[in-house]
């Protein structure tokens, strides 16, 4: 009898252990089930997609080869007033003999370049057409790595074609044609191609977050936009002036935190600054002895936080004009005077060096 009642012990011992791994399982599945999520997520694109397309255009371009031959090209871009300003990439639209712009509905019409600032990789380009739909920039300062990123535009003349990821890095550098360093760049992994450049990277709400600049060939999934904030200033200047006139410190850097002690050992209003990485020689940083690492929290004034407000606040007002820099060097807080120089001067001079390097002799 013993034998016999521990067999159905042991039987009973497994039915019920089965029962109960069965229904963890149950659970398990239930605990799993994405659809919800997936949906949210669909409809967040969707609803992405629905309010920023009318604004996404395609831009045909034909300009002058190096040869001298006429040459061809196309990228994307997005309406921003409605009455018919456009932004797209310098690359894309700069130095054009004619533009031609398709829009979403099917029309097409002749575009009128407004500015083109080739420091920043930003054109205008303007349109005579009506009605038409339009996007508005968002606060790229708000931007979360992480969060969902879109791009809209016409890669290899798709015209509006969506890709989907995240934001993947904040504060990344990249250099424009002129050589000059850009500075918080948004890095994401929404796939884009040729012929993308100039369209919108937008958020979940629709609005503009970068203009979609450049990517990085031998990777995948390694793309860059200009963020918004850089785009909508140069874009206000471009449409008023034509041009961007604005002053030149000779430094390059990038946004970096600072330890909540060092902010109360030097009471300072915010808990952010510039770190610079590198000095340009015989530039007014240079000549005012500013070195690579120290922290710039106070320019003209003002403080400080991120590699826009240094930008924002070196205005074609300054070029000559000695102003205060305010920098944290280890364990020293300096205000060094500097005089901002015109950026234009700066990229002529860059500009004859390379022209009398490349007519020097060259040795065998």
């Amino acid at each position: 009898m013993f034998p016999y009642e521990t067999r159905n012990r042991r039987a009973d011992l497994r039915l019920v252990l089965d029962t109960a791994s069965a229904a963890q399982s149950a659970n398990r599945v239930a605990q799993v089930d994405d659809g919800p999520l997936l949906d949210a997520y669909s409809h967040a694109v969707i609803d992405a997609v629905e309010h920023a397309s009318p604004a996404v255009v395609h831009i045909q371009v034909q300009g002058d080869a190096p040869s001298g031959r006429p040459a061809t090209g196309s990228g994307s871009g997005f309406v921003i007033t409605p009455d018919g300003y456009i932004v797209t990439n310098s690359h894309v639209a700069g130095r054009s003999k004619a533009l031609r712009v398709s829009l979403p509905d099917g029309r097409e019409c002749e575009g009128e370049l407004v500015g083109d600032d080739p420091d920043s990789d930003i054109a205008v380009v303007k349109i005579g057409a009506s009605p038409l739909g339009y996007t508005r920039f968002a606060d790229s300062n708000a931007v979360r790595v992480g969060q969902l990123a879109i791009a809209i535009g016409s890669p290899y003349g798709f015209q509006h074609s969506v890709t989907a990821g995240i934001v993947s890095a904040l504060g990344r550098s990249m250099r424009a044609q002129t050589g000059r360093l850009l500075d918080n760049i948004i890095q994401t992994d929404a796939a884009l191609n040729p012929g993308n450049s100039g369209g919108p990277l937008v958020n979940s709400r629709g609005e503009v977050i970068g203009v979609n600049t450049a990517v990085i060939l031998p990777a995948q999934g390694i793309c860059f936009a200009i963020g918004a904030n850089t785009a909508e200033r140069v874009a206000i200047a471009l449409i008023r002036d034509g041009r961007v006139r604005r002053s030149f410190l000779g430094l390059s850097g990038q946004d970096t935190s600072l330890p909540r002690r060092m902010v109360r050992f030097f009471d300072l209003p915010d808990e952010s600054a510039v770190r610079i990485e590198s000095v340009e020689a015989e530039s007014p940083a240079a000549l005012a002895g500013v070195r690579s690492g120290d922290l710039v929290v106070a320019f003209a004034g003002e403080p400080v936080r991120g590699v826009d407000d240094l930008h924002r606040l070196l205005t074609g007002g300054l070029v000559g004009e000695p102003a205060e820099l305010v920098v944290l060097r280890r364990d020293k807080r300096l205000v060094v005077s500097v005089v901002p120089r015109d950026s234009n001067e700066r990229q002529t001079r860059v500009t004859a060096v390379a022209e009398a390097q490349a007519t020097m002799p060259r040795g065998r």
